[in-house]
């Protein structure tokens, strides 16, 4: 069974992502291009500094998941109090018009 395509913006994210990681890594490990392959100091390099940045980013992640809830009650809440203030407003804009 095929699992369902993510949407676009998800994978545009995670291209970016991995395409940051990659560039950071790279350039903090590879220092000479005279050569067709990874020097072994290189490729310990380049797993480290990846799996370094995968595993902050699973963290990252893992915290972002557990605030979400609260930040959208918080966010519920300030809507529903600025929906309050503002028809609290407009009725009393409403009551103070001057009638002719």
């Amino acid at each position: 069974e095929r699992l369902p395509a993510p949407p676009l913006f998800q994978l545009r994210d995670f291209l970016l992502v991995y395409n940051r990681m990659t560039e950071l890594c790279f350039r903090h490990c590879v220092s000479n291009l005279n050569y067709r392959l990874l020097t072994g100091r290189e490729e310990t390099c380049l797993d480290s500094c990846a799996g370094k940045l995968v595993r902050s980013n699973h963290r990252l992640m893992s915290a972002y998941v557990a605030l979400m809830p609260s930040i959208m009650q918080r966010r519920a809440s300030d809507y529903e109090a600025s929906t309050a203030r503002a028809s609290q407003n407009s009725a009393q804009a409403g009551s103070a018009a001057p009638t002719a």
